[in-house]
């Protein structure tokens, strides 16, 4: 099989995870604990990709230069993009709760959200790609903490879709697109940057790096405290450590 085809499958296996959790969240009355507990275990799972499997890739690749400028491009794009789309009303697009505005009390709000949904799962799926590059196989590490946090963040955001009065067609329409879109970022990750020297590879690697942890810590973790209980920090670091697992001990 053709990597680039690898790359758009792998990406598709792990954007899929938003369709998994978005039947659970739009379907299931999931306890509000229950869903900040998972999302919780999310955020972890992605910190420590992150840490550990981007950045330190970057690293290695190019150095602390590309690395450091990368990060701080990606966190600053995202959060630029994020800005505008919190302001046409897709600020708590993964919130379970009720914060999700309906397309009556702000217009448009249904596309905003659809754009962030787009804006999250892009950076993750480009690392997929790109980590199939000179030959290797798909770093396992990567898609899985892509696929297990995923799967928390389409439940949420589901949810609270469901709660705005939002139909079975524009959720699972909207999922199903971004788990498409998924492959085919992965696709463009394999083959736009197969030919990039390692200094920019570095840097894309880091930029994506950047725009998900400004991702997780602007829409993962309100979500995962908003109805915080005790347990809440182990249950991220749970998280955290089984991705660590997986990156030193994969393959």
């Amino acid at each position: 099989m053709p990597q680039w085809l690898q790359a758009g499958g792998w990406g598709l296996l792990a954007g899929s995870a938003l369709v998994l959790g978005a039947a659970i969240g739009f379907l299931v009355r999931v306890p509000q604990k229950l869903v900040a507990s998972v999302m919780a275990f999310g955020a972890g799972v992605l910190l420590s990709a992150v840490a550990f499997e981007l950045i330190g890739e970057a690293d290695e690749q190019g150095g602390l230069l590309p690395t450091a400028v990368g990060a701080a491009v990606g966190a600053c794009l995202y959060t630029g993009c994020n800005l505008l789309l919190a302001r046409r009303g897709a600020r708590h697009r993964k919130r379970s709760g009720d914060q999700q505005p309906s397309e009556q009390e702000q217009s448009g709000s249904g596309t905003a959200i659809a754009l962030g949904a787009l804006l999250d799962g892009v950076p993750e799926s480009i690392v997929i790609g790109a980590s199939l590059l000179g030959g290797g196989a798909v770093g396992v590490a990567t898609v899985a903490a892509v696929f297990i946090s995923n799967v928390p963040e389409g439940l949420s955001s589901a949810a609270g879709m469901r709660k705005a009065g939002r139909g079975k067609r524009y959720v699972f329409g909207l999922w199903t697109g971004i788990a498409l879109v998924s492959a085919l970022a992965a696709i463009a990750g394999y083959t736009v940057l197969g030919d990039a020297p390692a200094e920019v590879l570095a840097g894309i690697t880091a930029l994506a790096a950047g725009a998900i942890l400004a991702m997780v810590t602007d829409t993962m973790i309100p979500e995962a405290f908003e109805d915080a209980h005790l347990l809440i920090g182990l249950i991220a670091v749970a998280g955290f450590l089984s991705a660590f697992a997986l990156s030193a001990h994969a393959g």
